[in-house]
């Protein structure tokens, strides 16, 4: 399985790729909205990570890009990974696009069990605690 984490803090996304190295899965990272939708363009992703506050383009435009598209990409799933916990803030996501919505600090298996649930036809979710 393949996974793009998009978030603009080098610090989040080290913390990430060292939960995911425990489960064996290999992270590709992006440091910013644009970045991100050109690495989907040209590689091949199972699943997308997604910081909600970034500057240039934040996490709703990536997802409102993605969703609204006529390619695969319109339909790869989307985990927000957020900070903000802000009144609404996870029904916003979900209407905007996102399948799951992950608080920061990031709990190893939450992240985990939110990835297996997504991508059941895909994970075993044991398989992902090692």
């Amino acid at each position: 399985m393949r996974i793009l984490f998009i978030e603009d803090d080098p610090m989040n996304r080290r913390v990430v790729r060292d939960m995911l190295v425990v489960a064996g899965l290999p992270l590709a990272e992006a440091d910013g909205g644009r970045t991100g939708i050109a690495r989907l363009e040209s590689e091949e992703f199972d699943i997308v990570l997604l910081d909600l506050r970034m500057p240039e383009m934040d996490g709703f435009d990536v997802m409102r890009a993605l969703r609204g598209r006529a390619d695969a990409l319109k339909d790869i799933p989307i985990i927000v990974v957020t900070a903000d916990a802000s009144p609404g803030l996870e029904d916003d996501c979900l209407a905007t696009g996102a399948n799951a919505v992950l608080f920061k600090p990031i709990a190893m298996q939450s992240l985990f069990d939110i990835i297996a649930e997504i991508t059941v036809d895909r994970a075993d979710p044991d398989a992902l605690i090692g």
